[in-house]
């Protein structure tokens, strides 16, 4: 079987001087029936790697292939097969939920009723609702509606859950894994690492235009090396800590400092923990705040590129 999709040696270069490299040369596959998320702080391509293979960015070099085929070749069977919910989606105010279903199902030739696309997102109460009048929770769900009403084999979901509160997010995470069930395509762009952790079959990390990793969210937590993280912050008076000394103890992976944060990854924190705070004790510093946690994506991020992935869009 094909993959869903399918990219090889990607290129987007913006004119200007100098040129702007947006995507350097990206390889990828999604398998059909997978969730694969992409993630990576603004300006690293992941949109603009989206946006081409949505049809609506002209790559500079290389191929792109969707559900087999190419957007220069084949755009309007692609569009009957693909379903866009974007980061933002402008619909109409003065439209009822049932009206803008009706008008996004008249756009495809085959797909599934108004009715039903309303089910899916949990809207039918609110069928003739005016838009306006919805919650931003409801409006997320009523623009993934609109991508699903054509009942799409590959969905792309542009950043679905930013800005919605905790119980929204997860109304919309059970609606995409309804979907997988289904095994339907999904391309999920993230700013949440639970999110890409629960959802995700695979992920791909974006930086500076490339893929700097790619695997499962397991495969890519056990390639830390270490799989507890110990944070902690010291008084502002103390500026002066000697990192060689966390360094030297046994189980430690990785230490990353900002200003008076550490982070820390570690095999085995309970031997970590009494020399860290015998060490800090012997060079007169105090702890201001201490914690421990599983690894995750988010520690990921930090070791590939030395920052954190914010939560939300700039």
């Amino acid at each position: 079987m094909s993959p869903a999709i399918r990219c090889t040696n990607l290129v987007k270069t913006y004119p200007g001087k100098p040129p702007v490299e947006a995507v350097r040369g990206i390889d990828f596959e999604i398998a059909v029936g997978e969730c694969y998320g992409v993630l990576g702080p603004n300006g690293a391509g992941k949109t603009t790697t989206i946006e081409i293979l949505e049809g609506l960015l002209k790559a500079t070099s290389g191929e792109a292939e969707v559900l087999g085929m190419r957007w220069d070749h084949n755009a309007v069977a692609i569009r009957e097969r693909i379903g866009v919910s974007l980061q933002e989606t402008h619909l109409s105010d003065r439209l009822s939920v049932k009206e803008t279903l009706e008008l996004f199902r008249s756009f495809y030739s085959t797909g599934i009723s108004p009715a039903e696309a309303m089910a899916r997102v949990s809207l039918g109460e609110k069928q003739s609702a005016w838009v306006k009048t919805l919650s931003g929770g409801q409006k997320q769900r009523l623009a993934v509606a609109t991508a699903l009403v054509g009942d799409p084999e590959l969905i792309f979901l542009d950043e679905p859950t930013t800005g919605l509160d905790p119980s929204s997010r997860r109304q919309l995470w059970d609606i995409i894994e309804t979907f997988k069930q289904e095994g339907k395509t999904v391309l999920l762009t993230t700013h949440y690492m639970e999110e890409a952790e629960r959802l995700c079959d695979r992920v791909a990390i974006f930086d500076n235009g490339k893929i700097i990793a790619e695997g499962s969210p397991d495969e890519l937590i056990h390639s830390l090396g270490a799989e507890h993280v110990i944070e902690f912050s010291i008084d502002r008076n103390h500026d002066t800590l000697d990192i060689s000394m966390i360094q030297s103890i046994p189980t430690v992976d990785r230490v990353d400092k900002h200003e008076t944060e550490f982070h820390i990854t570690a095999g085995k924190p309970h031997v970590v923990l009494p020399a860290l705070i015998a060490g800090l004790a012997a060079q007169g510093i105090s702890l201001a705040d201490l914690s421990t946690r599983h690894a995750s994506l988010e520690d990921v991020f930090i070791n590939l590129t030395g920052r954190r992935l914010v939560g939300h869009e700039d």
